[in-house]
């Protein structure tokens, strides 16, 4: 991973503002597992940086506030045996939680009637099937 990390568009993550650890990662593996560091956390500071706009920046606070500790994003990836690919993987995942963090809020929806046509059809329905039911009874026998 080298280079900025794209967001959404033309907004970007510097290199800079990005901290990677890596660490023995768990599950399977033999003599590799033991020996090499692949897990990787990627951290970024969503408090304090100056890569996102303003109003990106406030959404996303608001949105994970629940993922967030003292105002930093972190993401881990371990399922790869190679720290390259776990490097990759964190940062698309990262990329990813804040392009869905600071999108846009939906339309608000407008709230629609039933057509009067509909509802009376299926009133109709209603009754037709009642009918029918009511005549299955074994009352007049």
């Amino acid at each position: 991973m080298s280079g900025p990390l794209v967001v959404r568009g033309s907004v970007s993550l510097p290199e800079a503002e990005l901290l990677w650890r890596f660490s023995r990662s768990s599950g399977p593996g033999g003599q590799h597992v033991n020996t090499s560091d692949t897990q990787v956390e990627l951290r970024f500071d969503l408090a304090r940086t100056e890569a996102l706009p303003e109003v990106w920046k406030r959404r996303a606070l608001e949105r994970l506030a629940g993922r967030l500790t003292d105002g930093v994003i972190t993401v881990r990836a371990s399922e790869h045996r190679s720290q390259w690919r776990n490097r990759e993987a964190a940062a698309v995942r990262l990329a990813a939680v804040l392009a869905e963090a600071t999108a846009p809020p939906p339309k608000p929806r407008r709230p629609t009637r039933v057509p009067r046509g509909i509802n009376e059809r299926r009133l109709r329905e209603k009754k037709r099937r009642s009918e029918t039911k009511r005549g299955r009874s074994a009352r007049d026998w």
